[in-house]
């Protein structure tokens, strides 16, 4: 049973960020699969992009970093390699520098540390779902979804709760800067440049990051020396510092991608539930404890692409790529691939194997927070589905308007407790 209906004529504009404010528009991806999986896109705001839309081609080029870079950004914007400089992450960055920073960190968010926080999260779901399940009719992104990252952020960076509802509204700010119900400074409509050198193109990214250097030196003036923060200013292996600017960039990245995406995750599992009453009594059963939050993961795809760009010519699907050309891969396309997983647009949960690619498996980038991820939507649907006889639409659904970030920003629903 098909539980996705795109609503596009298979012949969207990819460029647009309104194109995805009614769902990822399946059908054109499933057209460029069949019948232009290198794509070409004219693009009115840039340089025009290729667009690799098929499961194997992007686990294959996703390896090969020294022809396709990430040091030139991972968005469709272009940027002067000035801008490129200053917004930078370690995302935007290719082996052994992405190597470097990632190892210094890697401990943190490796899966025997984020399991010992398996009680801390069964703890945040059960007080979340108290509140929120008790309202009947409530909106699930707002006051479950949103709700369980935001609260483990401050765990994982070490703030105050009471900080945390302003930093994620930041962090809204930045990752959905084409969407004006999160920032006034939505990116395809400013008519300045003020703020090009910030973290997404956003004054948000100014504010976190006086926000991140009064957290620390509090953080010193106490003797404090846990957490993620303190390990990334660590020397790495060949005693090399992160830059100041490096660092507001990390912290940016910290805060924005580290709860949009498990939370865009959160939101598509209860949207699938909608439609497929059985998950709630087979999440239940517990049969599918160790496959769900894949599968969840794999129908969300929060991240709907990543750009590079190729640093030589060379062919592919009987054209040439040159060198300096944008390449985006479209995780949301390959995640729904007919060739690598079987009834793709259905809800799965005993899928097994499931090579999804929505933490960018197969290359040096996979999601740092992968663990994090996982354990948070399979202990958050554990908890929700014990408390469920039923939950119903209680409104239409409302997708992101962006073409990078795809989520259900509302989603109202209707419950009833068992």
């Amino acid at each position: 049973m098909s539980i996705w209906h795109p609503t596009d004529d298979g012949f969207a504009d990819l460029t647009s960020h309104d194109t995805f404010t009614a769902g990822p528009p399946h059908a054109t991806f499933a057209r460029l699969r069949r019948e232009d999986p290198l794509h070409w896109s004219d693009w009115s705001g840039g340089q025009g992009f290729w667009s690799l839309t098929r499961h194997a081609d992007i686990m294959e080029m996703n390896r090969q970093t020294d022809l396709l870079s990430s040091a030139r950004g991972i968005r469709m914007e272009d940027q002067t390699y000035e801008e490129y400089l200053a917004r930078r992450t370690f995302q935007e960055t290719d082996p052994p520098e992405h190597t470097q920073t990632r190892i210094k960190v890697a401990k943190a968010f490796s899966k025997p540390v984020i399991a010992g926080f398996e009680g801390v999260i069964r703890a945040l779901c059960r007080e979340i779902l108290d509140q929120a399940l008790a309202k009947g009719t409530f909106d699930a992104t707002r006051d479950i979804a949103r709700q369980l990252p935001m609260r483990m952020l401050g765990r994982i960076i070490g703030t105050p709760d009471a900080d945390l509802p302003w930093l994620v509204e930041k962090g809204d700010a930045l990752i959905a800067n084409t969407d004006p119900d999160f920032t006034d400074h939505v990116l395809d409509r400013m008519q300045t440049d003020e703020y090009r050198m910030m973290p997404f193109n956003s004054p948000a990214g100014a504010e976190l990051y006086d926000y991140a250097k009064r957290l620390m030196a509090d953080k010193a003036a106490r003797g404090d020396t846990e957490g993620v923060l303190h390990l990334i200013l660590q020397p790495g292996p060949d005693g090399s510092t992160i830059s100041e600017t490096e660092f507001r960039n990390f912290f940016c990245l910290l805060v924005a991608a580290g709860n949009d995406t498990t939370r865009y995750s959160i939101a598509a599992g209860i949207h699938a539930l909608l439609h497929q009453p059985g998950l709630l009594e087979q999440i239940r059963s517990g049969a599918v404890d160790d496959t769900m939050a894949d599968e969840i993961i794999r129908w969300a795809t929060p991240t709907l692409y990543f750009r590079r760009t190729a640093t030589r010519d060379f062919d592919m699907h009987g054209k040439t790529v040159r060198a300096g050309d944008k390449v985006l891969y479209w995780f949301v396309s390959a995640n729904r691939d007919e060739a690598a997983f079987e009834d793709p647009f259905r809800l799965n949960l005993a899928r097994t194997p499931n090579r999804h690619l929505s933490f960018g498996q197969g290359g040096p980038h996979v999601c740092l927070g992968m663990w994090l991820a996982r354990l948070e939507v399979r202990v958050l649907f554990q908890e929700l589905a014990a408390r469920l006889s039923s939950i119903e639409p209680a409104g239409p659904a409302q997708f992101l308007r962006s073409n990078f970030i795809g989520g259900i920003k509302a989603l109202p629903v209707t419950v009833t407790l068992r």
